[in-house]
């Protein structure tokens, strides 16, 4: 324990030296300091330096304990998504993409949530994960993630607008019990899909795609296991008949968009049609037979146009109101002689 030294002994000490000093000299200066020092108003006592030192010192020691319980209070909060970060949104990657349609950023809902977050600010913080399983807020600084890269799992539509403004993105970690515990990237699918279903309905083309992704994913994860549609649909919620429309709309993704200008306006009913037209099996031919599918290409030049197929390994070229010569027509068989010996025959 500190001890300070009397005034007593501080004024006996004085006198001694006092003794040996000519008159004129001599003088107290600790009286002089307590003659100085004006009376307090509350009538108490001001502190000596020893004691005063030792108080400020165990307050700022108090107020640093205060402070670490703080700060490893919002360390914990952050990791269980109590607590939002404010972060750029650079910093975010998106890994496994919308399950909207392709154009969502051009639809008015976009637009309309635009306005909203430009006047308003952003109301619901996005779902994030950090890149690095085992990351850590700094405990002196837990708020400062400046450079650390973080998964989008939901709010692609916020993150998007808070870019376009230039603006900070407000983010929350996603439940912590779903890391790790069986494949990271169809619990993100999974989470983008409930998020999706809770705020606005889904088209039939967007939630059967993205039950096709989610299963597609699960089933890559699993290659042991024997994922049935009935099993899946289980884990995720939906009925049965959904997993094995799902799987079907992912593998004929591309042909439905180019067949279908308003796929994401599609019932489920009509969108089955649609499916059930484009993967179905074509009529077996005569025994003995192999009828092969007739490829037809068409082009424009001017006013007429050029048709090409091929079928059966012929091939036959068709232009209506085109007039050749044999000049001519010996220049377009030496040019498609020439393509032919250049590429081959793709059977």
């Amino acid at each position: 324990m500190k001890r300070s030294i009397s005034s007593s002994v501080l004024r006996k000490k004085s006198a001694e030296t006092a003794e040996a000093l000519p008159k004129d000299v001599v003088s107290d200066p600790v009286q002089e300091a307590i003659t100085a020092a004006p009376e307090p108003a509350t009538g108490l006592k001001p502190r000596m330096g020893g004691s005063g030192s030792a108080w400020k010192a165990g307050a700022l020691s108090d107020t640093q304990v205060l402070l670490n319980e703080k700060r490893a209070q919002i360390v914990e909060h952050i990791l269980q998504g109590k607590h939002e970060l404010e972060l750029d949104p650079t910093q975010i990657i998106d890994e496994i993409g919308t399950d909207r349609r392709d154009d969502w950023i051009d639809q008015d809902a976009f637009n309309s949530l635009l306005e909203s977050i430009e006047k308003n600010g952003q109301d619901t913080p996005i779902q994030i994960w950090s890149v690095d399983p085992h990351w850590q807020p700094d405990p002196l600084d837990p708020e400062n993630c400046t450079g650390v890269p973080f998964f989008l799992i939901t709010g692609r539509r916020r993150h998007a607008i808070a870019q376009k403004l230039g603006r900070p993105v407000r983010a929350i970690l996603a439940s912590p019990e779903k890391r790790g515990v069986s494949d990271d990237q169809f619990e993100m699918l999974f989470m983008r899909f409930r998020e999706n279903e809770e705020r606005e309905n889904l088209g039939a083309f967007e939630r059967l795609l993205s039950v096709g992704q989610m299963f597609d994913r699960y089933e890559t994860a699993n290659p042991d296991k024997k994922v049935t549609a009935v099993g899946f649909a289980s884990i995720i919620g939906v009925h049965e008949s959904h997993v094995s429309r799902g799987k079907a709309v992912l593998k004929a993704r591309d042909e439905i968009l180019h067949a279908c200008k308003n796929v994401y306006g599609l019932s489920h009913r009509e969108l089955e049609k649609v499916v059930a037209d484009l993967v179905k099996r074509p009529v077996k031919a005569a025994k003995g037979t192999t009828k092969t599918k007739k490829l037809t290409i068409i082009r424009k030049f001017g006013r007429e146009k050029l048709s090409v197929s091929s079928q059966g390994g012929k091939l036959s070229i068709s232009a209506a109101g085109i007039d050749l010569d044999k000049q001519s027509l010996e220049g377009l068989g030496d040019m498609i002689a020439a393509y032919l010996q250049e590429h081959g025959s793709k059977k």
